[in-house]
C-alpha cells in the first residue's frame, strides 16, 4: 500500500519536473517611474495608463523620454530530449531488470506471511521422538 503511494508520488513529481524543464517561460514586468506596477507570466504585463497614444510625435517622444519601461525575461525550455535507455547496452539493461525484479519480489514477500502448506496441515506429534531416542542438536 505504502509502496504504491510512494511510486505514484515519485512518478507525479518526475512528470512535473519534465513538464517544467521543457516548457518555455516568459515573465513580463512593467515599471512606471522606477516602481514595479505589473508582473505577468506567459502574457504581456498591463501598462499603467501613463502612455497616451494618438499622434506620431508623441510616440517618438515616448520612446526617447518615457517614464515607463517594460522588461521581458524569457527562459527557453529544452527541445532536444534524449531517451537514456537507448544509450545503455543490453547487458546493463538485463542487469538492472534483474536487480529491480529481485527487489520487488523480496519486498512483496516481506508484507505477506509465508505459509508454504496452507492446504495441508502438519501431522500431529504423538510422541517427541528426539526425547525418546535421546538425540539432541549441539
Amino acid at each position: 500500500m505504502m509502496k504504491n503511494v510512494s511510486h505514484r508520488i515519485l512518478a507525479s513529481l518526475m512528470a512535473l519536473m519534465l513538464l517544467a524543464s521543457t516548457t518555455s517561460w516568459t515573465v513580463d514586468k512593467h515599471y512606471c517611474m522606477g516602481h514595479l506596477k505589473d508582473v505577468a507570466l506567459f502574457t504581456n504585463a498591463l501598462n499603467c495608463g501613463m502612455a497616451m497614444g494618438g499622434s506620431e510625435d508623441f510616440a517618438l517622444s515616448e520612446n526617447s523620454d518615457s517614464c515607463c519601461k517594460d522588461v521581458r525575461v524569457v527562459i527557453n525550455g529544452q527541445d532536444d530530449l534524449k531517451q537514456v535507455a537507448s544509450d545503455i547496452g543490453v547487458d546493463h539493461q538485463v542487469f538492472w531488470f534483474n536487480i529491480t525484479h529481485t527487489y520487488d519480489a523480496n519486498m512483496a514477500m516481506v508484507g505477506e506471511r509465508m505459509t508454504f502448506l496452507k492446504h495441508y496441515p502438519p501431522p500431529l506429534l504423538v510422541k517427541n521422538i528426539q526425547l525418546l531416542d535421546q538425540v539432541f542438536l549441539i
